[in-house]
């Protein structure tokens, strides 16, 4: 007999020592998520986030070691409704210079600004201390000038800049996550009761899940040293380690429960459960893994950061899955199908047949008439991707953040009355010193000649504002436009900035280096960017993944139906995701303003998580149906053996993941409910159309072809099996 498998091995060394595997678990974990926030977080900084121009422009900024500006907040006067009553507005902006003046953290007060259009009147408030921290310190501002707006009831008064509406979204995003966490928690519970009928049972594999997830979110605090954490990797560690560690454990579980049903002790039932489920975890874990993986050759922060993060969690729910819970369905023995919920218990225990009746009967075309149905349901989802090749992409602007804070409204009245606080395009030129007094007046003279130009906006009374380095080789020029920032107008105006009207202003000044940055060129040059990497990632992706799978299940045709199969679900899922997030008509149904594209870092970033994720699916079944082969039954009936043994743990495992991911398509932003409904929607098409239409289809068109691969890849059994079949295979 040979060395059993180290997934067996794993397995019942937990089994025999439950009481070890689950004390080493928990040390793990809590050493993990107690190390991490001790060693805190590392932010990216301008050369990590250097993309394009836009970043080669924001690294001259932090070359030029600009001391640090304090942080300015505005209170903002507008009229309630009609036109605004000066002499009152006034009045309440002298009240709200001189309660702000006492307020703690306020360093002076500024004199009011009137619109050019009368419509509003602006104070200017400069706070003490940094600006990176002044989200932080704004609170007593918010409340002074609450107390101001009490005061004079006919007008609006708010406190609108970059502190408070950083502390407004900051206060959402973190509120945004707690019902994402919330929310997830009692809905994933829910779904695994009805799965198993049990409350141990059901519990078991969110326990793992969550354990997954708190030990991923230290160990990325600390891998932050080495690859900075980006914005969205807290989100995306929740968001796969609850799906991936749920189906890690529900697939586990479900075999475990199978083989005691035959009767077979609880270590046995364990031990066969690692060999077939276990087995399948690892090469889904992995094949995870080089998909996320990937990433780290879109050679940005914000990519490098979401791989880290997923890799994490993915890896630490495996070795949980091949380690504690073994031991703890070992340690549990039959009571992990105690409590019993009633009803749904006796479902449970009577749904094997009934559930095998009706897959047969959805698998009947696919097996009768394999040719057709294929043809029919790749049909089917190439329509729905069709509309992935008119997709756009853009970063999300100020203008797609929830509306729901008064925060967000107060900026929109005051861009309204004053639009050099809206979009702002930044021209920075890095050149020697000697050259300051050139480099100042080229730029006076850029800003003088946008004012004949439409698609900027018109200079404030002082001029342009043009901030210089200490040492004088840094100067940075903000020239506002009045459109949106993801607006084709805004586009145009920094195109005309980089292909005209910046050589023209300073291409003749000697040693001269300069970039125009901005949250438009962030949209542009990023958009650029993925489409770049894309192919790269891609490749890098299916190439390896047609190397796991191909050797796993010892089969080159496995591997590219593999790969084909994917391709469709993922170009399903990005035409999907067009089609609601393109157009307008789904605002409503979603509660979202369509920015009219798909926010920059999603295409690439879905295509690797769907690759991954949807290998859980096909390993698990296509095991089963390999297990079946071996058995020596027919391919056809292989088939329907394998997907009507593995629905229901599909099925369950789907489910959840569907639910996790829509929960986050209702958060408040944009890229949050993209992410939600593309990874919700291609989970869905892939457990249900492709598994249960597409791949029978497809396997029972290639018959015992299927298992073809070059001699060197065979076991030996599986050798002498093909060297049996070789007339079947002539042509092959």
């Amino acid at each position: 007999m040979g060395k059993r498998p180290m997934t067996v091995r794993m397995a019942r060394w937990s089994a025999e020592h439950p009481w070890r595997a689950i004390a080493l678990w928990v040390v793990f974990v809590a050493v993990c998520f107690v190390g991490g926030n001790m060693a805190g977080t590392r932010d990216a900084s301008a050369s990590d986030d250097a993309i394009g121009e836009a970043g080669r422009a924001y690294v001259m900024i932090e070359d030029g070691k600009f001391a640090e500006e304090p942080a300015v907040d505005n209170v903002l006067i507008t009229a309630r409704s009609g036109a605004l009553d000066m002499k009152a507005a006034s009045s309440a902006a002298a009240d709200a210079r001189a309660k702000l003046a006492n307020v703690t953290g306020v360093s002076t007060t500024g004199e009011p600004i009137a619109a050019t259009d009368g419509t509003a009147l602006l104070v200017p408030i400069t706070m003490t201390g940094v600006s990176d921290t002044a989200s932080d310190r704004v609170a007593p501002l918010l409340a002074a000038t609450a107390e101001v707006q009490a005061a004079h009831p006919d007008l609006r008064i708010e406190e609108v800049g970059g502190p408070s509406i950083g502390k407004a979204l900051d206060d959402t995003l973190g509120d945004d996550f707690k019902k994402a966490e919330i929310l997830s928690l009692p809905v994933t519970l829910l779904i695994l009761i009805i799965a198993f009928g049990a409350l141990i049972a059901a519990g078991v594999p969110l326990l793992l899940a969550l354990s997954s997830v708190a030990a991923a979110m230290g160990l990325s605090t600390l891998a932050s040293h080495l690859v900075p954490m980006g914005d969205a990797t807290s989100s995306v560690i929740l968001l796969i380690g609850m799906a991936v560690g749920v189906d890690y454990s529900l697939f586990y579980v479900r075999r475990e429960r199978e083989e005691r049903a035959k009767g077979r002790n609880h270590v046995d039932a364990v031990e066969i459960a690692a060999e077939t489920s276990g087995h399948a975890v690892v090469v889904s874990g992995t094949a995870v893994i080089i998909a996320m993986a990937g990433l780290f050759l879109a050679g940005d922060s914000t990519f490098s950061s979401l791989a880290t993060g997923s890799i994490l969690v993915v890896a630490v729910a495996v070795i949980g899955s091949l380690t504690v819970l073994p031991a703890l369905l070992a340690k549990l023995g039959r009571w992990v199908d105690r409590p019993r919920v009633p009803f749904i218990w006796r479902l449970t225990a009577n749904r094997g047949g009934e559930s095998s009746k009706v897959w047969r009967k959805i698998l009947s075309p696919a097996l009768k008439r394999p040719a057709a149905t294929l043809l029919v349901s790749v049909l089917a989802l190439l329509a729905l991707a069709a509309p992935a090749l008119g997709m756009k992409l853009k970063f999300p602007g100020t203008e797609d953040l929830p509306r729901t804070t008064p925060a967000m409204q107060a900026y929109d009245r005051l861009t309204a009355a004053f639009p050099s606080n809206g979009t702002t395009h930044l021209v920075v030129v890095q050149a020697p010193a000697a050259q300051a007094t050139k480099v100042k007046a080229a730029l006076t003279g850029l800003a003088q000649r946008t004012q004949t130009d439409p698609l900027f906006a018109t200079l404030e009374a002082d001029g342009p504002q043009i901030d210089v380095s200490a040492d004088g080789t840094v100067s940075v020029l903000d020239i506002a436009t009045p459109f949106a920032t993801r607006s084709d107008e805004a586009a145009d105006s920094l195109h005309e900035l980089r292909q005209s009207l910046v050589p023209a202003a300073l291409g003749g000044i000697a040693g001269a280096k300069y970039a125009v940055g901005g949250g438009v060129a962030d949209s542009e040059d990023y958009a650029e960017h993925v489409w770049k990497t894309l192919p790269i990632v891609a490749g890098f992706v299916l190439i390896l993944t047609f190397l796991v799978m191909a050797w796993t299940f010892r089969s080159v045709v496995v591997a590219l139906t593999s790969i084909a199969l994917n391709l469709l679900s993922a170009g399903a899922a990005y035409g999907l995701l067009v089609l609601v997030f393109q157009g307008d008509w789904a605002e409503g149904l979603l509660g979202f303003t369509s920015m009219g594209a798909i926010v920059s870092w999603l295409p690439l970033f879905l295509f690797v998580v769907l690759f991954g994720l949807s290998m859980d699916y096909h390993v698990f079944v296509v095991s089963r149906i390999r297990e079946a082969v071996n058995r020596g039954v027919p391919t056809r009936e292989a088939v329907a053996e394998g997907i009507t043994g593995s629905a229901g743990t599909v099925s369950s495992a789907a489910i959840v993941m569907v639910a996790v991911f829509s929960i986050f398509a209702t958060l408040s932003t944009i890229d949050m409910k993209q992410l939600g409904i593309g990874l919700a929607a291609a989970i869905l098409l892939d457990a249900t159309i492709i598994r249960a239409v597409v791949l029978p289809s497809v396997m029972t068109l290639l018959g015992p072809a299927n298992w073809w691969a070059p001699r060197f890849m065979r076991r030996r059994a599986q050798a002498a099996v093909v060297e049996d079949r070789q007339p079947e295979l002539a042509g092959v």
